[in-house]
């Protein structure tokens, strides 16, 4: 056991940007865009504000050597706070990138620790960056996969993307390998492992439990940096979970990742694609239907039915998103908040919407999320999708052209074209030899311009 930690810890610590691929690096960035896309869309939601003034109120730093502005408010807190913060408001808008295997989400935590760290140190290159974000995703990833395979519940992101949190943190921190390794057990022990299911059959703002994965994982950095032990992190260091460690630094799950083209849950994504490609290969609208059956996985047939009253219900219903995307041709902020909730041309249709589980398709996940859609027209045509992948990950890519529209779709409502487009190109930079994490983080903590 100890022999593999000190590998893990020489992966997280001693790794370079020169040790890690350049497509890798790459992926870095895209997946910091697009959260960075998220975190600024979600920011003038409730979530996000009631988020921001808890981080301020509960938070606040005493040792100004370990604060942070919170990104896109400018308020100064701890920087376990700022990454809390900034985590639960990303996880309250569906939007953020995912990895099949974990079943969860990395970025949503590790991008923003990159950020709130990035305030307590001195001045880092745009590779080492990208590399600590890199190394962040990896040690989250294994640990989700570990953790998903040795206990009976379904927990969620927030139990194991605080030791990512950890990897990114003692990294930059600039920890030894036996404080690392008690920060590491300390985030286990206490990181969340609260119920998913329970939160698909009644959604509300405490969605994938990463903003407490955040917080723990940075507060478990502090404690040990301060000499709090830890018990040894079992989804690291026990033997059974051993084989999902064996291809660290050699298989990069980060190039793995998938982007979601739309703010809901990727549970949803299979079946909305596969009506997007029946409406636009037929040519038909929301005029011409009849009806839409979906057939899914069982998880994805979990999702909340009929009509949302608010955006956690709207972000975690298939019937609903399959509806919006009839209805427009796209799903975006505007419909899953405010009027978008009670939009009688989408309730609908979300009536004539019916869900099945479908035995193919639970046997492919949680390594593929696979849907197929029937719609039956008013003239009785039946038009069948077949089988279909959500778009977005490895099955079927999104190109940096497309995420980059994303990025912009999401971020500039609130920033403005100016400052969106720099916050893109200053993230893409970050690849560059010569380039500095100040580059990009100079333009992350003001708060918009109202």
């Amino acid at each position: 056991m100890a022999d593999r930690f000190h590998k893990i810890a020489s992966f997280t610590l001693e790794t370079t940007a020169g040790d890690i691929p350049d497509s890798t690096l790459r992926a870095a960035a895209r997946m910091t865009l697009d959260t960075l896309g998220i975190t600024i869309g979600s920011g003038p939601m409730t979530a996000g504000v009631i988020a921001r003034e808890s981080a301020l109120a509960l938070y606040g730093a005493g040792d100004e050597t370990f604060s942070a502005r919170m990104m896109f408010d400018g308020r100064r807190v701890s920087a376990a706070g700022a990454a809390f913060a900034a985590a639960t408001q990303t996880d309250n808008l569906d939007g953020h990138d995912g990895y099949n295997p974990t079943k969860g989400h990395i970025g949503v935590a590790v991008v923003p620790a990159l950020a709130a760290v990035a305030e307590t140190i001195g001045e880092i290159s745009g590779p080492e960056a990208l590399s600590a974000v890199t190394i962040g995703y990896e040690v989250a990833g294994r640990a989700g996969i570990s953790l998903h395979n040795t206990v009976s519940d379904y927990h969620t992101s927030g139990a194991w993307n605080a030791l990512g949190v950890v990897a990114v943190a003692a990294r930059l921190r600039g920890m030894n390998q036996d404080q690392m390794r008690q920060a590491m057990g300390i985030a286990e022990y206490h990181g969340p492992r609260s119920q998913m299911m329970r939160e698909i059959a009644n959604p509300t703002m405490l969605h994938d439990g990463s903003g407490w994965g955040a917080l723990v994982g940075l507060s478990s950095t502090l404690l040990a940096e301060k000499g709090f032990t830890g018990a040894p992190a079992i989804t690291v260091e026990a033997d059974e979970v051993a084989p999902y460690w064996q291809d660290l630094g050699q298989f990069w799950q980060m190039e793995h990742q998938y982007v979601k083209p739309y703010p809901i849950c990727r549970w949803a994504h299979a079946a909305i694609d596969a009506t997007r490609a029946l409406m636009r290969d037929h040519d038909i609208t929301h005029k011409d239907i009849a009806s839409i059956r979906v057939n899914t996985f069982r998880e994805s047939a979990c999702l909340f039915q009929g009509m949302p009253d608010d955006t956690s219900k709207a972000q975690y219903s298939l019937p609903f998103a399959v509806a919006t995307m009839a209805a427009y041709g796209r799903i975006g902020v505007e419909h899953i908040t405010g009027s978008g909730l009670s939009d009688p041309l989408v309730a609908s249709i979300v009536d004539r919407v019916s869900v099945f589980e479908t035995e193919r398709h639970s046997a492919r996940f949680p390594k593929s999320r696979i849907a197929d859609v029937s719609i039956t027209l008013k003239d009785g045509r039946i038009l069948d999708s077949g089988d279909v992948h959500a778009r977005g990950g490895p099955e079927a890519p999104m190109n940096d052209a497309e995420v980059d529209e994303k990025f912009m779709e999401f971020a500039a409502p609130s920033l403005g074209d100016t400052r969106a487009a720099a916050i893109r190109d200053a993230v893409w930079g970050l690849c560059q030899p010569g380039s500095r994490f100040s580059d990009l983080s100079a333009l992350l903590y003001d708060a918009p311009k109202a």
